[in-house]
């Protein structure tokens, strides 16, 4: 009967909205704990007799229209707690207000402060959510010692968390590239702060300032749909989150074994209510961090009668000061019963001071010999005049880049709610950027190794270098050439000065939304729809220059190294070579066309305008909640780049002529994009029976191309045998379009803990991967003709790397979730808390002969699949946690496996990231009511960042990088 009247109603709500019976008064109220401390965010609040439920909003607010004049028992229900009922009488007009307090006696320490309170608040969040979510409330992030908010989300399932330089950076969810995400703070769509990407890198954000970050994993119309992993949403405090005011100090050091400095990191955050109906709420979050990163790079990996080298090895050593600054400020307001108004705004700063000292090894040319793991590189003399000499290269260089990242956030809105409508209004801006000026990136000193050749008798500087392969992560040189070291054997080959790096991303939007709701006997049917529009500005702009000089060398600016790994000096010192270079400017002679080239390369400035809307309907009764829809969003795209060929002495210019100097043509480009998507979602949520929970959700979604992708960029150049070669843009990519069902169970046992298991699926279309394309001899004379060469976009080429849409990928996996605080055990043993989850992720991309094949030249027999990057197939979170009187403990471990990180030109050739595991511990103890100390330790695993190919059958080094163990220990004061 239930199932007949859900169906009559949906189907006729167009026509006839479900008439419904005369009804009269309203319910409203709020849910805190017994402390009357904290308003309780998601509490289930429902009628049994009549079969209706809500939610309450974040101020612990609910509101239940158009109830029938009568005696009814109403409940309000919260993980981790027992459930409160009253009896109340509602008029037959106007409204009757009933308030709960939850928690009893042990409210403290089960929904304000400590892991329960952040347990509870995050499963009550999970339970109530009408999508799949998954959450981390702030006491949960306060939590952890996590350093930004990426970190922070890296303790969610089906989470990983791409590191750089030891801190988490970019968030992969589901095994899906993080651009493939979207993220949002206070509902404003983040735009990214790097040139060339969308995807937002979170360690810009210090997890100090935000209330909760939800990870959404399915989509309803209401929602942008620009997302194929996750909706990232991330909150800032409210003045209504709290009952009353609120100011919490934290101030602490941070000590790094690698860099032995002491850094200094604090934070402040605050809550007012200046009236019952007006507050004020906001935080400072400061952290000043030196580190050290000792890494090794190999590449141009070679297999040649059974030895396998690296023909190109570098030995970095980095030393950065990173300074993060976060504030938000918001304001809430309540004009009136039915009105709540807004205002919030988030700033981050995050601020790169990195020196970087490499030494830089290139065998190209060299003489090879050895066996088993042990290769010598070496430069002999040349007996054959027809042959090419033994040459190998040696660089030191160093690195001054000071780089800024900014983001600005502003959002303005409210919600109004009079009888059964509800008004939802907000505008938007957001604005994120990153900078550099006067970088020095980097001063060269090299120095050329070479065997006596016949062209050049009596000319030699040789040079033997041994390398132990023995251990992959690892490649160690030894060498006895005395040159090697002589710092004034290396001249000043070049100065790269990035005059300026400018990177602007600006987003304004604007959104209305007004539903209807239609109350009956099994429940009620909301009708709602929404408009939206988003204008975006993004553009990059470079002004890079060269510069050379002679007669300086190394031996004018020599440093100490603080490289671990191995000696690899003589070093520069951190700036003598930039101050050098500015105090003496002047003379050194600028190489306009590299600059020219290189200043207009990967410039380009993207409009792109999206209008949406949408209609759903939602049918909610106490046990089941259907979301329903369709959402249609046009885009409007305008495209600039530049046409930027190089072309070199002695080279056939356009014209025809030949070029008597390296020449530089910049021919801008302008292309326009629109395109529109209708995308349909159903979600489903079912609870039989009170704390078993069933879900299933289907919903349409599309991600856009990168800008740097999709912007007319075409980087060419062309040598003195006329031979092209290219990196281009493609403006004619399609979006990714993504169908994706999600289905899952969830049980919440009667205390504070849930069981969750979970399975995703999703068909994506469009993937796109880059490809490098190059011209085939197809006449056998072993040259390139001009009839043999590749055109692209009206652009002739032997070798050039491309952005293309590939065939299909599919993603699939499930999620499994544990959560329990084991207060039915005896003492002591009874403040115990365990969390645990785990992904299991299977992501591949299919590419057939053609699929990627712009030129006719076959890419495979039949279907080649790959595994999509960033993709780990295993996850796994575990939480093991203390927590009784004055003492909370919590010893937090991550790990996931190996993923794809880049394609190559061959599959032994793709760069894979090895596996991660790493235990971090936090202790605090409560010395007086309101005043913690605390200590942590963060990576006690020392665990290493090791990127690796499959040349010869073994795992050979792209990048491994060491960082050390980091400890913290602080107070943090509650007034």
């Amino acid at each position: 009967m239930r199932n007949t009247r859900l169906l009559a109603c949906a189907s006729t709500a167009a026509i006839a909205l479900c008439a419904a019976p005369a009804l009269a008064g309203d319910v409203t109220g709020v849910v805190i704990d017994q402390t009357e401390t904290v308003a309780l965010q998601s509490a289930v609040v429902r009628i049994p007799e009549i079969n209706r439920q809500v939610v309450t909003q974040r101020d612990g607010s609910f509101r239940i229209t158009d109830v029938p004049a009568g005696t009814y028992t109403i409940e309000a229900r919260y993980v981790g707690v027992p459930t409160e009922t009253q009896v109340i009488e509602v008029p037959e007009q106007g409204a009757v207000m009933v308030n709960f307090m939850l928690g009893g006696d042990d409210a403290a320490s089960i929904l304000v402060y400590g892991q329960r309170a952040n347990q509870a608040n995050a499963l009550s969040r999970e339970y109530a959510s009408d999508t799949i979510v998954d959450v981390l409330t702030r006491d949960a992030i306060g939590q952890f010692p996590d350093q930004n908010v990426a970190e922070s989300l890296r303790r969610l399932p089906g989470v990983n968390v791409l590191n750089d330089q030891g801190e988490g950076r970019f968030v992969a969810v589901r095994g899906l590239d993080p651009n493939l995400n979207a993220t949002s703070v206070n509902g404003v769509r983040l735009p990214a702060p790097e040139g060339d990407v969308r995807a937002v890198a979170l360690d810009v954000i210090g997890s100090d300032i935000i209330e909760s970050i939800e990870v959404r994993k399915s989509l309803t119309p209401d929602m942008d749909a620009d997302t194929i992993g996750a909706s990232i949403e991330i909150n800032t405090v409210s003045a209504f989150d709290r009952r009353g005011n609120f100011v919490t100090v934290s101030a602490e050091g941070s000590y790094n074994e690698y860099s032995e400095e002491l850094n200094p990191k604090g934070s402040i955050n605050f809550a007012y209510r200046l009236t019952d109906d007006f507050g004020v709420s906001g935080g400072l979050s400061y952290y000043n961090r030196f580190f050290e990163t000792d890494n090794i790079e190999a590449d141009d990996w070679v297999e040649d009668d059974g030895l396998v080298y690296a023909e190109e090895v570098q030995y970095r050593d980095y030393d950065v000061e990173r300074e993060r600054i976060s504030a938000s400020l918001g304001f809430d307001l309540r004009p009136s019963d039915t009105t709540t108004l807004y205002a919030r705004g988030l700033y981050s700063r995050f601020d790169d001071q990195e020196y970087r000292r490499r030494t830089i090894f290139d065998f190209g040319d060299s003489a090879v010999s050895g066996s088993g793991n042990t290769v010598t590189f070496s430069t002999p003399d040349q007996a054959d005049a027809d042959e090419d000499p033994f040459e190998a290269t040696v660089e030191r260089d160093i690195k001054d880049r000071f780089e800024r990242q900014e983001i600005y956030s502003l959002s303005i809105g409210g919600e109004t709610q009079t009888g059964p409508w509800t008004i939802e209004y907000s505008g938007s801006w957001a604005q994120s950027s990153e900078k550099e000026n006067d970088s020095v990136d980097p001063t060269v000193f090299a120095q050329d190794f070479f065997g006596e050749h016949p062209d050049d008798p009596g000319e030699r500087n040789p040079l033997a270098v041994t390398f132990d392969y023995s251990d992959p992560r690892v490649p160690m040189f030894s060498t006895s050439t005395a040159n090697f070291t002589d710092a004034s054997l290396y001249e000043l080959d070049e100065v790269e000065l990035t005059d300026l790096s400018d990177s602007e991303d600006t987003e304004y939007s604007a959104k209305f939304d007004v539903g209807r709701e239609f109350a009956s006997g099994d429940g009620v049917f909301t009708l709602q729809a929404g408009f939206k529009g988003r204008w975006r500005e993004k553009s990059f702009n470079g002004e890079i220059r060269f510069y050379e000089i002679d007669d300086v060398s190394l031996a004018d600016f020599v440093g100490e190294q603080t490289y671990r790994i191995t000696d690899i000096s003589p070093v520069a010192s951190y700036s003598g070579a930039s101050d050098f270079f500015f105090a003496n400017r002047d003379a050194f002679e600028l190489q306009e066309a590299d600059s020219l080239f290189d200043s207009a390369a990967e410039d380009y400035a993207i409009e792109e305008d999206i209008y949406a809307g949408y209609l759903l309907g939602r049918w909610e009764s106490d046990s089941l909640t259907v979301i329903g829809g369709v959402r249609h969003e046009y885009t409007q795209t305008d495209i600039i780049g530049n046409f930027t060929l190089l072309v070199e002495e002695d080279g056939s210019l356009p014209d025809g002529s030949i070029a008597t100097d390296d020449t530089v043509i910049v021919t801008p480009q302008t292309t326009p994009a629109n395109y529109g998507f209708w995308l349909p979602s159903l979600n489903i949520r079912y609870e039989p029976v009170n704390d078993l929970v069933f879900r299933a959700a289907g919903y349409r979604s599309l991600v856009r191309p990168g800008f740097a992708q999709l912007a007319p960029r075409f980087i060419t150049e062309r040598n003195d045998d006329d031979e092209v070669e290219g990196e281009f843009g493609n403006s004619n990519l399609d979006p990714y379009e993504a169908w994706n069902f999600d289905a899952g169970v969830e049980y919440y046992f009667g205390g504070n803990g849930a069981l969750s298991a979970g399975f995703f699926y999703k068909d994506i279309s469009n993937y796109i991967v880059t490809v490098d394309y190059e011209a085939e001899d197809l006449d056998g004379d072993d040259e390139i003709g001009a009839d043999e060469l590749l055109v692209f976009n009206g652009i002739a080429f032997n070798e050039a790397a491309i952005p293309v849409n590939g065939d299909s990928a599919e993603v699939w996996g499930i999620e499994l979730g544990f959560a329990m605080q084991w207060d039915m055990l005896p003492a002591p043993f009874d403040g115990l808390l365990t969390q645990a989850n785990y992904t299991y992720t299977d992501a591949t991309a299919t590419i057939s002969d053609g699929s990627l094949d712009l030129f006719g030249q076959g890419f495979g027999n039949g279907i080649n699949t790959i595994p999509l990057p960033a993709s780990s197939e295993h996850t796994l979170n575990g939480v093991l946690g203390y927590e009784k009187g004055p003492v909370s403990l919590r010893l937090a471990g991550t790990y996931r496996d190996d993923y794809l990180d880049e394609l190559g030109g061959d599959p032994e050739e793709y760069r894979f990231v090895d596996s991660h595991f790493q235990l971090d511990a936090s202790a605090r103890f409560t010395v007086l009511e309101g005043v913690q100390v605390f200590v942590e330790a963060i990576n006690l695993t020392d665990a290493e960042y090791f990127a690796y190919n499959t040349v010869g059958g073994r795992q050979n080094n792209y990048q491994y990088e060491i960082y050390g163990r980091t400890f913290k220990g602080g107070v943090r004061v509650t007034f």
